[in-house]
């Protein structure tokens, strides 16, 4: 499969995702009758035909189980699994082929043994809301959230080029296309006030879905929020590739710099890489790169946040506003499911959202801020808060662990 650059850094089969939306729209309405007739029957049933079915594929040499997460496993679940070793959790995971990613956690605690098996991340008690049927959909999401009084970005979804630009036409710009499902900003273009850059959008973002979220781009920094059991245990903030001047080295000289920083050796932050998009990038700033910078004008190389785009991470559990801890929860309280990642938009996360911005444009009625939730997801990856280049790292692993086993808790 060759590599495609909106889809980094984690690549996608453009195929299989869009083919698997649209199956999706097929057996949906199946599967739902199922739920409603046989819910729990068909719960109990895969708990306890699961193990077995793994050790079936292991015993015919299908599958196998690995004891140590290797180098294909994720950073989150990395910090998942070295947590479970701390309380002594015996950690498995399933491998058939290239599927991956089914864990046997098993605990024993005074004789007494407990086993649970999970995909991704675990929750308690095989815990479902049903709002993990729509809660990585952003088109419906946002119908949902704007009912229920929580901050999201203007827009709407499209199917076909007219529909977009009838959004396109209602909305502040610059606004975003992206795909009504995926994730790791696959296929996102930012930064369009033209026509011409919505239909280009637009195309990228189909590579991916049928449905195109198009809205409008919301003002400030990009903030990641963990709930675990309802409650806000993490916040951290992701930047772009980015340097900030200081009035004397120029914007070359100020990336050099950056990339002597140790953390950004690998493996889990990387090297700000100067290529054409970052050249666009600067374009878009108006900047050189034998500029020198002001002070503390900060200058992007990406769109993207990604660390293994040269992306930063910031540990800010500890200055967040109430309203907005209120406002994060009050997310968690409505989806009812015990472990979500929300991402919001923001200028300044000790602020309250509800406060006015600082920098208001004209056609900002009564000067309100342009920030707001833009997704949530349902398998959040817990590992930006062990791992953040600034700040104190944050254990959510554990306070997930406190959730589903809370037998194994380390006073």
């Amino acid at each position: 499969m060759r590599r495609c650059k909106d889809c980094e850094p984690a690549q996608e089969n453009h195929f299989v995702a869009y083919m698997s939306v649209i199956l999706g729209w097929i057996d949906e309405p199946f599967f739902d009758l199922l739920d409603h007739f046989f819910k729990n029957f068909a719960e109990k049933l895969s708990n306890k035909i699961t193990l077995p079915f793994f050790n079936l594929m292991v015993f015919l040499k299908l599958g196998y189980f690995s004891n140590e997460p290797d180098d294909k496993d994720t950073w989150r679940t990395k910090c998942f699994w070295e947590e479970a070793k701390r309380r002594g959790i015996k950690m498995r995971e399933f491998h058939l082929g290239p599927i991956r990613d089914g864990f046997v956690a098993e605990f024993t605690k005074d004789d007494k043994k407990e086993t649970i098996i999970f995909d991704g991340l675990p929750r308690p008690n095989f815990q479902e809301s049903p709002a993990l049927k729509w809660m990585d959909n952003k088109g419906i999401m946002k119908t949902k959230f704007l009912k229920e009084g929580l901050p999201v970005a203007r827009g709407g979804v499209a199917f076909t080029k007219k529909t977009a630009l009838k959004i396109f036409n209602n909305i502040t710009k610059p606004v975003i296309t992206k795909p009504n499902l995926g994730s790791r900003s696959r296929h996102t273009m930012i930064h369009i006030n033209t026509i011409e850059d919505l239909v280009v959008g637009l195309k990228k973002a189909k590579k991916l879905s049928p449905l195109v979220v198009i809205e409008e781009e919301l003002r400030g920094y990009l903030f990641r929020g963990t709930l675990i059991g309802g409650k806000l245990v993490g916040v951290i903030k992701r930047d772009q590739p980015e340097v900030t001047g200081n009035g004397i080295n120029t914007i070359q000289e100020l990336l050099e710099e950056e990339n002597k920083r140790p953390e950004r050796n690998g493996p889990i932050f990387h090297k700000i890489i100067f290529d054409k998009e970052a050249e666009e990038e600067l374009k878009r700033q108006n900047v050189k790169l034998n500029d020198v910078l002001e002070k503390n004008k900060v200058v992007t190389f990406s769109q993207k946040t990604s660390r293994s785009c040269g992306g930063t991470t910031i540990e800010v559990t500890d200055i967040i506003h109430p309203d907005n801890i209120e406002m994060l929860e009050h997310v968690g309280k409505f989806l009812k499911d015990p472990l979500v990642g929300v991402d919001f938009i923001i200028e300044d996360i000790t602020k309250s959202w509800k406060e006015p911005a600082r920098n208001a444009s004209p056609s900002d009625t009564g000067g309100e801020q342009h920030c707001g939730i833009i997704e949530c997801n349902s398998l959040p990856f817990i590992d930006l808060h062990h791992y953040p280049l600034f700040g104190k790292p944050n254990n959510v692993a554990s306070k997930l662990w406190d959730l589903v086993l809370p037998e194994s808790k380390i006073d």
